[in-house]
């Protein structure tokens, strides 16, 4: 690694003054630390986010659950609101990498970062989840603009997700072996303003599949799921598996999804 100062805030003031100041955020460290030990990432200022306790923390307020940015997955994994209002929130941040994985990275680090692999912004983006910020609060639509892009000015810092309680919920992956991120998940949610699909790993970034969300709408049915096509153009190809493998994934892992919501 290079040289760089490191900080340690206890407010998101003291954050917000350090973010304006040029510093590189640290949440969870899954992806910058890595990237600083390749030297793909140089910062000359680090500010460590661990030491902020308000933005740490679950809570129920009306029908939705309130996650602080700097909650980890596995506490998220094992909430008691968590399980109860949105068991497929839960499912999911326990599956997110290893233990040691899940005992660092957070909540608002993965969806800052926006990885198109990624498992929460599926959740976000299926759930219609509100992004708060120091700034302002974001609905998930607008939030996730591409690979490692957000709607996120700079400085801007995320400071807790409110997800909208529903039983009706699964999320689905294929895990990239070594990794254990997605080659493909899918994460499908019956929400109040109707079916919403989920889609992470197979492009350039988290999408909403519209194909899916009609027929589910039409018929919330595996064999509805199961009779759309999914396009594999603007699918990712590499070395673990090509568009079409990963287009055959999407609709799979959509009917498993299904299938479990239905019972």
């Amino acid at each position: 690694m290079y040289a760089f100062t490191f900080e340690r805030p206890t407010t998101v003031a003291d954050a917000q003054k350090l973010a304006a100041s040029g510093a590189q955020m640290l949440a969870g460290g899954q992806t910058m630390l890595a990237s600083m030990k390749l030297r793909l990432s140089a910062p000359e200022q680090v500010a460590d986010l661990g030491g902020i306790k308000e933005l740490v923390g679950i809570r129920r307020e009306g029908n939705a659950i309130v996650i602080g940015a700097m909650t980890r997955h596995a506490d998220v994994a094992t909430h008691a609101d968590v399980l109860a209002a949105i068991p497929a929130l839960a499912d999911l941040a326990g599956g997110i990498g290893d233990r040691q994985v899940r005992a660092m990275g957070t909540l608002g680090g993965s969806v800052a970062n926006n990885d198109p692999a990624a498992c929460y912004p599926s959740a976000v983006l299926a759930l219609n989840a509100t992004i708060h910020t120091t700034e302002r609060t974001i609905a998930a639509d607008d939030f996730f603009l591409g690979m490692f892009a957000t709607a996120l000015n700079e400085g801007e810092l995320i400071t807790a997700i409110s997800f909208p309680a529903t039983a009706h919920a699964a999320y689905l992956k294929f895990k990239q072996p070594a990794s254990r991120f997605a080659m493909v998940g899918v994460f499908v949610a019956k929400t109040d303003s109707g079916v919403r699909v989920a889609v992470t790993g197979a492009g350039n970034g988290v999408f909403r599949h519209a194909g899916l969300e009609a027929a589910l709408n039409q018929s919330f049915t595996v064999a509805s799921a199961a009779a759309v096509k999914i396009d594999a153009t603007d699918l990712n190809a590499d070395i673990h598996a090509s568009a079409a493998y990963r287009a055959n994934l999407i609709s799979v892992q959509t009917q498993r999804a299904v299938a479990k919501i239905v019972g």
